[in-house]
């Protein structure tokens, strides 16, 4: 059902891969990139957000943002820093956080496959960033990220995984941020063609990376209907992906922050959650289990455990649509999470003491810390063909861009 296939990766240079892999463009802020960059010119976020090289007030979405990441893409290319392999291959890419490792396959992905929801969503996408990253893909004529999907493990595949660990790394470094990124080239036909055989009966699901998928479809949607010749082989009819089994995965939350009490005294609003949670001033920062929320109110940490009985709706027994629904819409008048100003989402790598920084501070008056959102709930989600809450996953460690780019 999933096709896969290898392809020609342009790649850094081994002794520049350091220099060149970054995180995803949507992770960080132009001004968190540009920080970053500072003194390195070969950055790949000089590709990715090519912004960070024109004045800080430059309009995302210019003409002149699309073309910066152009003209240094192509001088990367020029100057050897980044070659193209000179066969088709697949490559596996290993990361390694805190002793926890992760394989995934690097292929290409059929287009069709995402269009026809073999590769499953679970996130709606927003049409400015859709345009972006096709606009980015267009101008470059190349896919610069790969899109982070998994599968359900199975015995077959982690036998050819295995295999494909013994072939000698091209690339092994740890990141600034401590996680180790390790990179091996699958070269030997029968092993590649034993993966393709691997999937073809599989569905994939996205964990990161809707926005990429969706880009790439679209161009290469577009490119069908304006290439006469078109005959189903081009490389624009596949997206780059890395692809990891389902059980090495680890989600972490994606924890909330709200400026006000919606007008209530601290009083009244611990009274109104009372009438649907048990609370405790326990001190828990992150709570223990699913269905259980930890909240930071005047410096002080709660423990809210619901006082109903749980849906067994997919999206209703998350307990990111609970809270919605049971308090930060029905106490605080948050309707809509991915419009209103007054809440902001902290991803759950960056600890509770983000969220005790932020209303300590004033900037914020309540915080939530949330139990992450399993694997096992994702994939229910996502066969029941639904769409999760927003900010409902947030996966770690973040695949590298720049390592293995897909040129169309």
């Amino acid at each position: 059902m999933a096709a896969i296939k290898e392809f020609r990766g342009l790649r850094p240079k081994p002794d520049m891969v350091t220099r060149i892999a970054e995180l995803p463009y949507d992770v960080v802020s132009s001004e968190e990139a540009r920080d970053i960059a500072k003194g390195n010119q070969y950055s790949f976020f000089h590709v990715s957000k090519p912004e960070i090289d024109l004045p800080d007030n430059v309009n995302l979405y210019a003409d002149i943002v699309y073309a910066t990441g152009r003209i240094n893409f192509d001088s990367f290319i020029i100057q050897g820093v980044l070659e193209q392999d000179e066969s088709p291959r697949l490559y596996l890419y290993t990361q390694v956080m805190h002793g926890r490792q992760q394989h995934g396959l690097v292929a290409c992905v059929s287009i069709d496959d995402y269009l026809n929801s073999t590769v499953k969503k679970h996130e709606l996408t927003r049409e400015d960033k859709e345009r972006d990253r096709t606009r980015h893909i267009e101008t470059l004529n190349a896919q610069t990220g790969p899109v982070f999907l998994f599968y359900k493990e199975d015995r077959f595949k982690k036998v050819l995984c295995e295999e494909a660990l013994r072939i000698e790394p091209v690339y092994e470094f740890t990141a600034s941020d401590g996680i180790r990124h390790i990179l091996r080239i699958i070269e030997e036909v029968n092993l590649i063609e034993s993966f393709k055989k691997a999937f073809a009966k599989d569905i994939l699901y996205i964990a990161d990376g809707h926005h990429r998928a969706a880009s790439a479809a679209k161009v290469g949607v577009k490119h069908r209907k304006e290439n006469p010749s078109h005959n189903g082989t081009e490389e624009y009819n596949w997206f780059l992906a890395a692809i990891f089994p389902h059980d090495q995965l680890q989600i972490l939350a994606y924890n909330k922050v709200v400026k006000d009490l919606n007008g209530l005294s601290k009083e009244e609003y611990l009274n109104k959650i009372a009438q649907h949670f048990s609370v405790q001033q326990a001190g828990v920062k992150v709570p223990e289990a699913i269905h259980q929320f930890s909240m930071y109110l005047d410096r002080q940490w709660y423990l809210l455990t619901p006082a109903f009985a749980i849906p067994n709706d997919p999206i209703e027994s998350l307990d990111v649509q609970i809270l919605q629904n049971k308090l930060l819409d029905l106490i605080l008048g948050i309707k809509d999470p991915r419009t209103d100003k007054r809440i902001d989402f902290i991803g759950g790598i960056r600890g509770t003491q983000e969220l005790e920084k932020l209303v300590d501070a004033g900037e914020y008056q309540v915080a939530f810390s949330m139990h992450p959102t399993t694997i096992e709930q994702l994939i229910r989600v996502a066969d029941a063909g639904m769409i999760m809450p927003p900010k409902s996953t947030w996966f770690e460690p973040k695949l590298r861009s720049g390592l293995v780019v897909h040129l169309l």
